[in-house]
């Protein structure tokens, strides 16, 4: 297919005259690695269009296990209000229990100990500690490296979707301008009549 073929195909598309195997022949097209510049958006829909055709329909109990959900959200509904009436309770309770433990830990405190004679020992085991740390943190900070790149890539997804209606809100538009010139021609005709 050559690239004048393809605009105009694409075209159709976005304007909503394209037949089914006008359809085909793009998603075929689009299958392809080597596309032409500036048509990597036409790539992401139709290459949505070939995976969305791969998922199953719902099975059927599907409402079923939905209705079932929904009513064992009710039933949780129920548990809440009474843990709303139970939690004052539980909360006098626990300030009760730290109240006690504030009692023994102040007036029952006992002198403690360093657990290290060697100042130089204890800052080496204080480093290697803050190594392992960072390293942690470090090794976290990779893993979430992909979430990044998923935030990109729906960005530009969105930017892809909102071109068609775009589209369809400036043919909108000149559809404006057709009926306000019929309304204007309404006008004078009647004018014209009731002269």
């Amino acid at each position: 297919m050559n690239e004048e073929e393809l605009k105009r195909l694409i075209e159709k598309y976005y304007n909503g005259e394209s037949t089914e195997e006008e359809e085909s022949s793009l998603r075929n097209y689009f299958r392809k690695d080597n596309i032409p510049d500036g048509y990597e958006a036409e790539k992401l829909i139709f290459s949505y269009y070939t995976e969305a055709a791969e998922f199953s329909e719902p099975s059927i109990d599907f409402e079923a296990r939905l209705m079932a959900g929904i009513d064992a959200s009710e039933i949780n509904g129920r548990s809440e209000k009474i843990s709303r009436y139970l939690l004052p309770f539980l909360s006098a309770a626990a300030g009760l229990l730290i109240l006690v433990g504030s009692y023994f830990l102040f007036f029952n405190k006992t002198d403690s100990r360093d657990t290290f004679t060697d100042p130089e020992m204890a800052y080496a085991e204080t480093v290697k500690i803050l190594r392992d740390v960072s390293s942690q943190l470090n090794h976290g900070a990779q893993v979430l490296e992909p979430v990044g790149k998923m935030n990109e890539i729906t960005r530009k997804s969105f930017e892809t979707i909102n071109k068609p209606s775009r589209i369809v809100e400036k043919k909108l538009k000149s559809l404006d301008y057709i009926q306000k010139a019929i309304s204007l021609s309404h006008i004078n005709v009647e004018k014209n009549l009731n002269k």
